[in-house]
């Protein structure tokens, strides 16, 4: 709400999101006796508490056998970096319009670049850098070999490269990852059968693990006989 002061955020859209979510996550869960990761950024660990939450709280009240529980309850799975910074230095965020599209052409991905911020102690080219406050290095995390994000701090810290220097270099890695999915992503632009096949294909195989979930929650709650001609249709789509 305090980075988008332009939207009208006061909505129960914006405050039910993260119950949307862990019905998300949970409708496609295995058993509650499994363990369940669910890969996440920094930002959505909270989302991820809640679900936990839920899951508890359904289970305390509802259990297939008393050994066996409905949901298991997810713990976030973070990357190494699990927050990437934005052009402007905030998380990236297509709201906060600071975002690295994949789909960028790379004169644009290289156009954004240069614009983006850097360490703010860095004024001049002759002042060195501190790379753990600049959100380039922490793009260089995210794209960049072992050996480029060493010279990056070597050569920021001691001011042996400009700002300049370092952001094209980050350009280079990033564009060497987007390049070949952008060139598998003109297959299906230029075939749109290609996806919707895919669709449907996930949206059955999502259909089955969902019913698979709704039929354990009714069994639980006592209620399966009022929705068995809903899972005879599923499983005879199946």
């Amino acid at each position: 709400i305090e980075n988008l002061r332009e939207k009208d955020l006061g909505t129960y859209g914006f405050l039910g999101y993260p119950l949307l979510q862990s019905a998300d996550i949970l409708l496609y869960a295995a058993s509650g006796n499994s363990k369940l990761w669910v890969p996440v950024g920094e930002d959505q660990v909270p989302h991820i508490e809640l679900t936990r939450e839920i899951a508890r709280r359904f289970n305390q009240f509802y259990k297939l056998t008393p050994d066996k529980l409905v949901f298991p309850e997810p713990q976030p799975l973070l990357t190494p970096t699990p927050k990437v910074p934005g052009t402007d230095g905030r998380k990236m965020s297509k709201s906060y319009g600071n975002v690295l599209m994949m789909s960028d052409p790379e004169s644009e991905i290289r156009s954004k670049m240069k614009t983006m911020v850097t360490d703010p102690a860095r004024v001049r080219r002759t002042d060195p850098g501190n790379p753990k406050v600049c959100p380039v290095y922490g793009l260089h995390k995210v794209f960049s070999p072992a050996e480029t994000r060493a010279e990056v701090v070597a050569g920021c810290t001691t001011a042996g490269i400009g700002c300049i220097q370092c952001k094209s270099w980050c350009a280079d890695n990033v564009v060497a990852l987007l390049n070949p999915m952008q060139e598998r992503r003109r297959k299906y632009e230029s075939d749109p059968k290609l996806v919707w096949d895919i669709l449907e294909d996930g949206s059955k195989r999502a259909t089955i693990a969902a019913e698979r979930t709704m039929t354990d929650v009714r069994t639980a709650m006592n209620m399966s006989q009022q929705f068995e001609p809903a899972a005879e249709a599923v499983e005879a789509n199946g």
